[in-house]
């Protein structure tokens, strides 16, 4: 046998080592089917108590279950085709999401009684939501390319990103005390302080379509860059981008592979961990990609959390949940 092949083997082994290592430290995968067909469950937040809570972007539905699976209640929205997708625990104790086709914020309290406050900006396209260092809500709104801040009491206030069409698509609490939000159709990470005042960081490369934002244990922000054609846009992203608080930028390419990154979250071992289509991926601090796949074949995997939920990670579970939308499942990878 060649050279070249055996140092091929022998990289193929050693991967297949790693990931075999990785399966055995995190535990196991665990699997919930939904209740009802096409729900599409998209992401996924948890409770003090350890209550998952998810909300159902084609069922039109938040759902929410007991950690081992029993107990699972449903909510139809008030209104149809309100389109729900990020769902993030608000410093009231309940559950706050946004409603993209409904262009509202919603909140829903833990025996299920939902109120919703509507946005100023006709058809915003609110699609991020977090809970910031001041107890207040804030959100993206994608098309009104404004991030805006819904107190406990539903009072919203908005405030305009500098830059026109920015498309801003997800936002997180930074260690800061700020707001860091993506701004997908410009390549620019934003961060806004809690008075409004925004600065701008270019992306190093063009079209790479910045997505899912979060707080990493190592003090810095952690996002995904999307891969593809994605809301209009043919973008060539695939990649994990950090930054500091300072604005500096480091990318770190993801494994060849098909799909895109979709969301992104730490972990239970306080590592960075994203999902792409069947599989979640880890990312350690110094920039390491490895990815396990997802038991049931097209998952379409989207939302993950281990219960910081876009926030500095100071409350985690041993558990890492993700929704699968394609499989119209939730599951988790357990933790020692």
């Amino acid at each position: 046998m060649s050279p070249v092949p055996r140092i091929l083997l022998f990289a193929l082994a050693i991967g297949a080592l790693a990931v075999s290592a990785l399966i055995q430290a995190q535990g196991r995968f665990v699997e919930f089917p939904m209740p009802q067909a096409d729900s599409a469950p998209t992401t996924i937040a948890l409770a003090p108590d350890g209550t998952v809570w998810w909300t159902e972007q084609a069922g039109n539905r938040i759902g929410r279950m007991a950690p081992d699976g029993s107990g699972v209640r449903e909510f139809e929205l008030p209104n149809p085709n309100s389109g729900p997708r990020i769902i993030a625990l608000g410093a009231d104790g309940h559950m706050w999401f946004s409603e993209h086709t409904g262009n509202r914020i919603g909140r829903i309290t833990a025996d299920g009684t939902i109120s919703e406050f509507a946005i100023p900006t006709p058809d915003s396209q609110p699609r991020a939501i977090a809970l910031g260092a001041d107890g207040n809500m804030w959100f993206g709104e994608f098309r009104g390319g404004k991030i805006g801040r819904i107190t406990p009491q539903g009072v919203i206030s908005e405030f305009p990103i500098p830059t026109p069409n920015s498309g801003p698509r997800a936002i997180a609490a930074g260690p800061d005390g700020n707001l860091w939000f993506s701004e997908f159709n410009t390549g620019k990470i934003g961060r806004m302080t809690p008075q409004g005042r925004v600065t701008e960081f270019d992306l190093p490369r063009p079209d790479t379509g910045p997505g899912d934002i979060t707080a990493g244990a190592d003090g810095n922000l952690w996002f995904v860059e999307l891969n593809g054609r994605m809301d209009g846009r043919q973008v060539d992203g695939n990649r994990v981008g950090r930054i500091t608080p300072n604005g500096v930028i480091t990318e770190f390419v993801m494994p060849a592979g098909t799909g895109s990154p979709i969301n992104i979250a730490v972990g239970p071992d306080r590592n960075i961990w994203y999902t792409r289509g069947g599989v979640l991926g880890r990312v350690t601090p110094d920039g390491t990609i490895t990815e396990l796949a997802i038991p049931t074949p097209n998952a379409g995997a989207t939302g993950l959390t281990a219960g910081s939920d876009r926030r500095p990670p100071d409350r985690l579970t041993n558990r890492l949940w993700f929704a699968e939308s394609g499989a119209n499942k939730l599951g988790y990878l357990s933790f020692p």
